[in-house]
């Protein structure tokens, strides 16, 4: 949630940057419903001081003007109560959908006006017609999506032999160097609940995009962000504690309400897909430093793997709810002739912090203060295997991989 001292201070000024973030949200109403909110408060603490005052006159003995505005005070009380939790709930709903205020530097506009800020190698040539990963895997061997389909259903994947081998040689890269650049590995459940989507701001914004699992009030977990950001829920730090970076694989579970075009076949776009995550928590002083740090971080693994990249920041539309900044590194994908996204890297300011009473304090008995959290993909799965099959494809169908994954002990 976005601290709404600054909503009220500067209504023009924070009100245009949310608009510029989500043209769409009723700054306005916001606004209207947090002035309900007080001044219906204010009167309920005001009946209820008479109440208390009116209480301390009867001691002396109870007459019937202290009776009459008794009566008055109580039934007005009520209403008020009522009325406060009526304004309070729907004052905390649209709270609830209120995206994070952008960072000064980040571009307005939509997708059009990201800005690419680093490119990173150059398209790779061939002297063949090349293949989509889907031709190349089923010739190979790799995937089997039909039987996924028999299984569960349409936009399921199901890695055979080498794909499998592939997939957890990259997972044990990926980790190695999230641990060289100082995040502790952490293995949560994929199960999450209610509470634990709310506070990473999931819920209730895309409710829709997550599995549940009704009979137990369980959700399966669309990104370990959201176990990670829960992880130090009502937690207060202290200052030296942090910056505190924690990487994590799981499986992630996403619905993807809408259509899949041709482009997005095969492993561009499926309900369940693996991802290694990084998050970090830190002071607001360090919060910069510690976007630039994941996304070097993130950027070292496709150096290794000798992929073409670039890295973009990204406009406030484009941005994710949490976000205030974001940038997005996205591989070349040549079956595809077109660059996408393995790993979106945000800095989320307190706005997760805020949801789950994430604090820390400079000393022992001084105030608290919210922490900043952080969160990126390092990476997805799926599109990074995609990227190899793609790039590193030779002639005669097989894939040429890179050296450095051999060493992981699941090729020989």
């Amino acid at each position: 949630m976005i601290d709404i001292n600054l909503l009220r201070e500067s209504p023009e000024q924070i009100g245009g940057l949310l608009v510029q973030k989500e043209p769409t949200f009723d700054v306005q109403l916001l606004l209207s419903l947090d002035g309900q909110v007080r001044a219906v408060r204010a009167r309920v603490e005001a009946l209820r001081h008479e109440k208390n005052e009116l209480a301390k006159q009867a001691r002396g003995g109870v007459t019937d003007a202290i009776r009459t505005r008794s009566i008055h005070v109580g039934t007005a009380l009520k209403e008020q109560e009522s009325m406060l939790e009526d304004v309070q709930k729907q004052y905390h709903e649209l709270l609830l959908h209120c995206p994070n205020i952008p960072m000064g530097d980040v571009p307005s506009g939509n997708k059009e006006s990201n800005k690419v800020i680093k490119v990173v190698g150059s398209k790779p040539t061939f002297s063949f017609p090349i293949k989509n990963h889907v031709a190349l895997g089923n010739a190979l061997g790799w995937f089997d999506f039909e039987a996924a389909t028999h299984i569960t259903g349409s936009n399921f994947a199901l890695y055979k032999g080498d794909a499998v081998k592939l997939l957890y040689s990259l997972t044990m890269l990926m980790l190695k160097n999230n641990i060289k650049h100082g995040f502790t590995p952490i293995l949560p459940s994929v199960l999450v609940n209610e509470k634990s989507l709310e506070v990473a701001s999931n819920f209730p914004k895309f409710r829709e995009q997550v599995y549940a699992v009704g009979a137990d009030g369980f959700y399966l977990t669309p990104t370990a962000e959201v176990n990670l950001a829960n992880l130090y829920r009502d937690h207060i730090f202290k200052a030296e504690e942090l910056p505190l970076r924690l990487t994590a694989w799981t499986s992630c579970f996403r619905r993807e309400a809408g259509t899949y075009g041709a482009t997005e076949r095969g492993l561009i776009r499926i309900h369940q897909f693996e991802k290694v995550e990084l998050y970090t928590l830190c002071t607001p002083h360090d919060s910069n430093q510690e976007l630039e740090r994941m996304v070097a971080c993130a950027s070292d693994i496709l150096d290794q793997l000798g992929l073409h990249y670039r890295i973009s920041l990204l406009a406030g539309q484009d941005c994710s709810f949490a976000s205030a900044k974001t940038y997005d590194i996205e591989v070349w994908l040549p079956g595809q002739n077109a660059y996408y996204e393995v790993s979106s890297i945000s800095n989320c300011t307190d706005f997760q912090a805020r949801r789950g009473l994430i604090r820390y304090k400079e000393q022992q008995a001084g105030k608290t203060h919210l922490v900043h959290t952080l969160n990126g993909s390092s990476l997805a799965l799926p599109r990074l295997m995609v990227a190899l099959m793609e790039v590193y494809q030779q002639a005669d169908g097989t894939i040429a991989l890179p050296k450095v994954l051999k060493n992981e002990g699941f090729f020989i």
